[in-house]
């Protein structure tokens, strides 16, 4: 055991590990620690302390504070390490989609549960009087042949963190084997749903169909600004569980999700909550519709908000 000073303050360290490894943490620890100092910090801090600190960093309880102190609450490098740090410590995206899937079907597939959700997004989206579309986080792409067989939906642009799923999208879908002007409806994009990208600015709408559970909150935080803020369709059809519902069914134990990978599932006050503060924050209206089975008691299986960019400037709190 040995005691570190730094000025007026001392910190005293006992573990067992490799001298590479504890050399790893000094140098981004002692600027952190040292936090009276205010030198420059650019672009080359952050990749500077993702080498350094990317192996331990990203399940260190006081992440966010390092991440502060080492960048020297510059907001703005501090949010891309802190996305960086995130998407390194996430699971591979292929095996978790394709778990969800089939767990959420075995428990769903008795009152056809994903038809009656296509079925709501694709009326909200005729109501809404959109042409082009978005659809975040895609799946198989069951969305898409059901736009496809509307010739209304003139742009389909299906986005994705996962390649497999693109590419089993395209498959199911035989995209190559259709004639030209209907495979030129369709657009496949690989991308995450956490980083602006310019190129899902100025459509219609966009559907996100059971996608947000799956984000932990720092993640969604940053999806609502990306969709919300930068994107910003003119409507939002957007679907996730009604924790309530699940003790309808048998086969879900008492207090357990409808899959390991949610990491949260909300209540419709929870969920109401949510997106009337989206609204508030971006410029929406909002309005909910039940899918599914509706109980007396619990409600529907599944939620769904319609978002409406209602033309005001955005408020961001």
């Amino acid at each position: 055991m040995e005691r570190i000073y730094f000025g007026a303050f001392s910190s005293r360290w006992a573990t067992r590990c490799r001298l590479s490894e504890l050399f790893t943490h000094l140098y981004v620890l002692i600027p952190v620690l040292d936090n009276e100092k205010h030198y420059w910090a650019g672009e080359d801090k952050v990749e500077k302390l993702l080498k350094h600190g990317g192996d331990w960093l990203s399940s260190h309880p006081e992440n966010d504070l390092i991440v502060n102190r080492y960048l020297r609450h510059r907001r703005n490098l501090m949010s891309q390490a802190m996305a960086q740090l995130m998407e390194e410590d996430t699971p591979d995206p292929d095996e978790v989609q394709e778990a969800a899937a089939q767990e959420e079907w075995v428990i769903e597939e008795r009152i056809s549960l994903n038809e009656q959700r296509m079925g709501a997004v694709v009326a909200a989206l005729r109501s809404a009087g959109a042409k082009r579309v978005l659809d975040l986080g895609c799946g198989e792409g069951k969305l898409i042949g059901s736009l496809l067989k509307d010739k209304e939906f003139v742009e389909i642009v299906v986005v994705d963190v996962s390649y497999r799923t693109l590419e089993k999208a395209q498959d199911r879908l035989r995209l190559y084997q259709m004639a030209p002007m209907q495979r030129e409806r369709v657009k496949l994009l690989h991308g995450s749903l956490i980083y602006r990208d310019k190129r899902l600015e100025g459509y219609d709408a966009a559907v996100v169909i059971e996608v947000i559970e799956h984000m932990d909150l720092a993640r969604l935080a940053a999806f609502e600004r990306v969709l919300f803020e930068f994107a910003k369709p003119g409507t939002v059809v957007l679907t996730t569980p009604n924790v309530e519902y699940n003790m309808k069914w048998e086969s879900l134990p008492a207090g357990k999700m409808r899959h390991r990978d949610h990491r949260f599932e909300w209540t419709r006050e929870e969920f109401k909550s949510w997106a009337n503060s989206i609204g508030e924050r971006f410029g929406y209206s909002v309005r909910f519709l039940p899918v599914g089975p509706e109980d007396a008691d619990v409600g529907s299986p599944t939620q769904m908000a319609v978002f409406e960019n209602n033309g005001n400037d955005l408020v961001i709190r």
